[in-house]
């Protein structure tokens, strides 16, 4: 039998062996748990998985370029960079902004204004680079700060904005866009939780220096581990790359060698003509790369976006409205007409009017099979999180806490 009839053999094998695991898993209500979030597949995903695996290539490749054109195009950039998790992406977008091939990079002891209502990882990448986060506060419904908020924790020693679209929610991007660019400061969106979202029509991810996605299971589609990074600036997307790949300051791609007829030609700096290039390292990096098994997923997953957004906007609605009678005990989430969300969960404010607390909701949710969290919305990062230093960060805006109980 040829390789291609045992490929086609495998290929059907594993369709039949996707329906016959699919029909043992039906939904009891009151008996099957209801996460608020998790991996959506069937057959085209598995057969792409073992396609991959089959042509053994197991490192970034064929399949990672194929990704990285088809996830620019639907995000609305000219480039994208796939890396190992959501944390990864922001690691390499924040570092790029200290970048030396950069006309005006980042220096230590700089502000970057952010919130602590967030993931870690958005902030972490900030103090690992030496520079202070000045965490703004969000507002209660959108979670979001506001454009007034980041304008008045600007200092003289500002020079970047890195924000999350919270919970798949647009912040005003073009507003705080604009306002970066007047200030000369840059932007980094944290769209780790919000890809398929728009504002004013556009995708989150464009209207920053750079953006970031996470591909982990909860997320709008998965590769299993996952991110990427996003931009429209050729340099911002090869200082990225190469924070991602050592450091490299090669910019040939994946298994090609002296691509750019320049390998053994090119000068860097002070070092010899005829340096190999492709061992030449101009920045303190990482090696942050996925397989391209995860990416062969990932083209999969792509082409279903456009439903998962929508399932995930009816499935907010729906959940939103049915709590709606309880308003007077919960703070719902806002929803803005300029925006059209990619919901990652529901957020439930406890009022400190309600006759039951926050652990006592998601207790309830949890006794009858509602996966929930509780997650203290404005101490999400805390200062001994960060540093032991009290200077090394700072908050500047009222301060409250809220206790959103994603649900979704």
């Amino acid at each position: 039998m040829s390789e291609e009839r045992i490929r086609a053999e495998i290929d059907r094998l594993v369709g039949e062996l996707w329906r016959e695991r699919a029909a043992r898993r039906p939904f009891e209500p009151g008996t099957t748990t209801v996460n608020y979030a998790g991996r959506v597949f069937d057959d085209a995903e598995l057969r792409a998985l073992v396609r991959s695996g089959l042509d053994f290539w197991l490192t970034a490749g064929p399949e990672t370029a194929a990704f990285e054109r088809d996830l620019a195009a639907a995000a609305g950039t000219k480039y994208s960079l796939l890396v190992n998790s959501g944390s990864s992406a922001n690691l390499c977008a924040v570092s790029a902004l200290g970048s030396h091939k950069l006309k005006a990079p980042l220096r230590p002891g700089d502000e970057v204004i952010t919130t602590a209502a967030s993931f870690p990882t958005t902030v972490n990448p900030i103090v690992q680079n030496g520079w202070v986060p000045v965490f703004v506060d969000v507002e209660l419904g959108t979670y979001n700060p506001s454009v007034e908020a980041v304008r008045d924790a600007i200092s003289e020693r500002t020079r970047a904005v890195v924000l999350a679209h919270a919970m798949g929610f647009p912040y005003d991007a073009p507003a705080i866009a604009s306002l970066c660019r007047e200030r000369g400061m840059f932007l980094v969106e944290d769209c780790c939780d919000a890809l398929g979202a728009r504002i004013d029509g556009k995708p989150v991810g464009t209207f920053g220096d750079l953006a970031t996605l996470s591909f982990y299971p909860a997320h709008q589609m998965t590769t299993g581990e996952g991110g990427a990074v996003l931009t429209s600036s050729g340099k911002m997307n090869w200082i990225a790359r190469s924070f991602r790949d050592w450091g490299r300051d090669c910019w040939c791609e994946p298994g090609e060698d002296d691509a750019c007829r320049k390998r053994f030609g090119y000068q860097l700096g002070t070092l010899p003509l005829g340096f190999d290039h492709k061992y030449t390292y101009t920045h303190v990096g990482y090696n942050l790369k996925a397989l391209d098994l995860q990416a062969a997923i990932g083209r999969e997953q792509l082409k279903k976006l456009p439903s998962f957004v929508m399932a995930r906007r009816e499935n907010w609605r729906a959940m939103r409205d049915h709590v709606k009678r309880y308003e007077e005990f919960l703070v719902l989430p806002a929803e803005s007409s300029r925006s059209e969300p990619s919901p990652f969960g529901l957020v439930l404010t406890v009022r400190e009017s309600a006759p039951f607390t926050r652990g006592q909701l998601t207790a309830w949710l949890e006794d009858h099979k509602i996966r929930g969290s509780i997650r203290p919305g404005a101490t999400t990062c805390s200062r001994s999180s960060t540093s032991s230093s009290a200077s090394s960060t700072e908050h500047r805006g009222p301060a409250r806490a809220p206790v959103p109980i994603a649900c979704a």
